[in-house]
């Protein structure tokens, strides 16, 4: 259990293309959920600047939590 754990966390913190982040995030999520865009996502990295200190690499351990938080009020605003 314990390497499963490991690996899960590697997975996780792997730095990660805004392409591959979003077919994660959308493969991942249940279908009740807003599905994110490439063009939702550029702007999301945008607007928080600060996450993206590591060549504007994505994580799922850092960024999959505060997209999902962010992307229904921006679907509410468009």
């Amino acid at each position: 259990m314990k390497k499963y754990e490991e690996e899960m966390r590697l997975l996780n913190e792997m730095p990660l293309s805004l392409l591959e982040f979003l077919g994660s995030y959308n493969k991942n999520m249940p279908a009740s959920f807003p599905r994110a865009t490439a063009a939702l996502l550029e702007e999301f990295q945008e607007e928080h600047p600060t996450l993206f200190k590591r060549n504007n690499m994505w994580s799922l351990d850092q960024h999959r939590k505060k997209v999902l938080d962010w992307l229904p009020r921006k679907r509410d605003i468009s």
